[in-house]
């Protein structure tokens, strides 16, 4: 038996913050090193975090992340582990690399070959496409090197390599979230595996940039594509496991596919001659994957968590309505910062009835936040007299109804003003799509957390909040009552709406899959509504160009995913 001892460490980068992410990867390379690795592989830029952005088109950027990159490789020097580090290399232009480092030393790059441009993607924008065939020679294995996209081709970085010889393909990742992606991810995983009968070791980031959540869950595949090892989802992690390089000649002797493409050529770099003593065999880590409920979510409270912490903020306030927008978002809070650092506002008016400030203060004492009372309506009556000589003999209508929004949008930002607090949006998907949101009212914050989570998810994540906490946390009385702005008398959504168990579905195939109106009615739905729906959302364009950033936790979520002008007269329905 050859053996390779492998760790994945999937760290959580920050954008930027060069030292603090090089002092993360020497830390982890000395861990590896000391629990016997041959190799240990880091997420794809690690060193600069991932998305860095514009930042890579400033030169002292660049030059800056290859001073670290030194830094990395002399904290190596006599080390037996070999080090596979996401950076971002310069030679006439600058590329998506990783870095090959043992002994002190960059033992070779790989530059990235190909490059994302869609989605949250914009990776033409910012490097080069690598080219060529390249192996490792490590500790015995020859090894292949990979970044994010280049393994989801068939064809393509990966199959060269094995085709070269590879026995082992490290790909470090840069992937981000959404709810049931990394099902679709270990699938493709093993199918590459096994077609290229190949050792696959994927290596992805964890933690929250922005508006993207990055998972983990980095994994080990077989030759034959079975899964041997998983990392746990949403945290910072080492995984290491031992691995049968034998194997690999074994399943491609009786694998006949390979033999039918001819073989490639590749520039070959030797790297370190063998594996590490013999330790102790270590027992494969597989982590159990959770609902894509759950994975939804850690990754809310983690990309919350990030978000504030990486912002500079340590506190956030939420304006709690007692509905179920402004309660998730509290639970969700409360688990990434604790209760201390969360603070809740009550602010009721003339339209507030008695049972959503009543649950809101149960909520607050379930979470052990406090929370505060400001009335509106001396504010309100006041802007009200203001304004009266100019409406007089106007109609009350939606304009009234905005500007109690608007009152309670004011005071969040003078308490974030005067504590220096960030302040949590509570708009959801459904209200975001479709603009049955108040501009600069209920749309004013910092961090937009349910922004991506249609309503009908709302509501399964509120129950799921209480299942793991075993208790009652979220009042039943939050989860049953009609949902209400409570803006005007007897309000309920589904008056300007419809109910959300048609309105998400088609919001869905119209926002996520792109579906035109014949697709959509095909599906069941009523003309009629189905265009008002699209009639609504490209209306709320100019609302959502305003919006707080949100976390991204759907295949396709406003903003970098979707595209649309504000002024546009194409309709299509």
């Amino acid at each position: 038996m050859r053996r390779l001892r492998a760790s994945l460490a999937q760290i959580n980068s920050t954008v930027g913050d060069l030292a603090g992410n090089a002092d993360q990867i020497i830390e982890r390379i000395h861990e590896a090193e000391s629990i016997g690795a041959d190799l240990v592989a880091f997420p794809e830029l690690a060193l600069t975090g991932y998305p860095p952005e514009d930042l890579v088109l400033r030169r002292g950027f660049v030059e800056d992340n290859l001073a670290m990159l030194r830094r990395v490789c002399e904290a190596t020097q006599g080390l037996h582990v070999t080090a596979v580090v996401g950076f971002v290399d310069y030679a006439h232009d600058i590329f998506n690399a990783a870095g090959i480092i043992h002994d002190g030393s960059l033992r070779g790059a790989y530059h990235k070959q190909y490059l994302p441009n869609y989605g949250v993607f914009d990776e033409a924008r910012y490097f080069r496409p690598g080219d060529g065939v390249q192996l490792f020679e490590i500790a015995g294995a020859s090894v292949g090197v990979t970044i994010c996209e280049d393994i989801w081709y068939s064809s393509g970085p990966m199959q060269d390599q094995c085709l070269a010889g590879a026995e082992l393909v490290v790909n470090i990742n840069g992937s981000p979230f959404h709810a049931g992606k990394s099902r679709q991810r270990e699938q493709m995983l093993a199918t590459r595996a096994a077609d290229n009968a190949v050792l696959t070791l994927y290596c992805n980031l964890v933690g929250g940039q922005d508006h993207l959540i990055f998972d983990g869950g980095s994994s080990v595949f077989g030759p034959g594509g079975d899964l041997i090892a998983r990392a746990p989802a949403f945290c910072d992690h080492m995984l290491t496991v031992d691995l049968d390089v034998e194997e690999v000649r074994q399943t491609r002797l009786h694998d006949p596919r390979l033999r039918r493409l001819p073989q490639t050529e590749a520039t070959r770099t030797m790297v370190s001659t063998q594996a590490q003593g013999s330790p102790p065999p270590l027992e494969a880590e597989l982590v159990e994957m959770r609902s894509d409920d759950e994975q939804v979510y850690e990754a809310l409270v983690l990309g919350t968590r990030d978000y504030v912490h990486k912002t500079g903020f340590q506190d956030v306030v939420i304006a709690l309505s007692g509905g179920i927008d402004s309660t998730l978002t509290a639970a969700i809070a409360v688990d990434a910062l604790g209760p201390d650092h969360v603070r809740g506002f009550s602010m009721p008016s003339r339209y507030s009835s008695e049972g959503s400030v009543a649950d809101a203060r149960a909520l607050a004492e379930n979470l052990g936040i406090r929370m505060d009372v400001l009335a509106i309506e001396g504010p309100y009556a006041s802007y009200l007299e203001t304004l009266g000589p100019l409406f007089e003999g106007l109609a009350e209508d939606v304009t009234e109804e905005n500007l109690q929004a608007r009152i309670r949008g004011v005071l969040m930002m003078a308490i974030s003003n005067k504590m220096g607090a960030l302040v949590l949006t509570t708009s959801n998907k459904s209200e975001s799509a479709t603009g049955y949101t108040t501009l600069y009212g209920d749309m004013t914050g910092g961090l937009a957390v349910i922004q991506d989570v249609p309503k009908l998810l709302v509501y399964r994540l509120s129950e799921l909040v209480n299942e793991r906490a075993g208790r009652e946390v979220i009042p039943t009385s939050v989860l049953t009552k009609p949902p209400s702005a409570e803006l005007r008398p007897d309000q309920f959504d589904e008056q300007s709406l419809m109910p959300y168990d048609q309105l998400d579905p088609i919001l869905e195939a119209f926002v996520e899959e792109d579906r035109s109106l014949d697709e959509i009615t095909g599906l069941g739905f009523e003309e009629a509504q189905v265009k008002r729906v699209m009639s609504l959302v490209t209306g709320a364009e100019y609302k959502r160009r305003q919006a707080a950033p949100g976390l991204k936790i759907t295949p396709r979520t406003f903003g970098r995913e979707r595209r649309f002008p504000i002024a546009n007269r194409y309709r299509g329905f």
